[in-house]
């Protein structure tokens, strides 16, 4: 499994299931545009490195046809995540017989988990204050409420118990300093939110975007509700997940 989302890019270009394109396109319903007649004929992933306003590059289509899917997870990507799904829940908290049960995947197993590190790749560059006007952040309809992120990583953190949840959560921009979230009824994410509305609190949010497969994957998996997503992209990605602390 890919340990981030530039080294499937990777392989999508030697597959040749990539097309870039350099041309100016709009954020504003044009790029979502061109991307759903490409997926309408089961096209290329796209990589649009020329968005109009923004020095970002936007990928889209990335897990439309079964090969891509697979270059991304493996084959049968459904039955081996359903087996790690059981896996995850059942070795919580895990011991010999427990293990036993799951040899075939028992050292994998052990290397579940997270590992927490002071410096990452993805400190080194920081822009405060923030402006989100400098993403290329899409607004896909022209009935639209405006401009969405649709494949955010969304993590939180329980204010009672400090279990975290990775989610996935349409997330609207309202402005250069402030987005909506769209927390869905029943899931993780919006149970943390509640918590928070009821204790009085402000409820830390972390918002990725071009996240790993493995992170992508397990954010949107149908987990029970006591199983951390976390733990199962760390089995899908064959490793710990790298942590680090969120510049206030």
């Amino acid at each position: 499994m890919h340990k981030n989302l530039r080294s499937f890019l990777e392989v999508l270009r030697r597959e040749n299931e990539l097309i870039e394109i350099n041309a100016e396109v709009d954020a504003y319903l044009e790029l979502s545009e061109i991307h759903r007649r490409v997926i309408e004929n089961q096209g290329a992933a796209l990589l649009f490195t020329n968005v109009k306003g923004s020095k970002f590059p936007v990928v889209t289509n990335l897990f439309g046809t079964i090969k891509r899917i697979e270059l991304a997870f493996g084959k049968k990507p459904q039955d081996f995540v359903r087996k790690a799904v059981e896996m995850v829940d059942i070795l919580l908290p895990p011991n010999v017989g427990k293990l036993w049960g799951y040899r075939d995947m028992a050292f994998t197993g052990l290397k579940l988990g997270t590992k927490s590190v002071r410096r990452a790749p993805i400190l080194e560059v920081v822009d405060q204050p923030a402006n989100l006007n400098d993403i290329p952040i899409l607004t896909t309809w022209q009935e639209d409420g405006g401009a969405f992120v649709t494949l955010p990583l969304v993590y939180t953190e329980s204010t009672k118990t400090g279990k975290h949840n990775l989610g996935m959560y349409r997330i609207q921009r309202h402005d250069a300093q402030t987005t909506g979230v769209h927390w869905q009824i029943g899931k993780g994410g919006g149970f943390h939110n509640h918590e928070a509305e009821l204790s009085g609190e402000a409820l830390p949010v972390n918002v990725v975007i071009g996240g790993a497969p493995a992170m992508i994957l397990a954010a949107i998996a149908p987990l029970p509700e006591d199983v951390p997503e976390l733990m199962l992209a760390s089995l899908l990605a064959d490793g710990k997940i790298t942590t680090a602390k969120c510049i206030q």
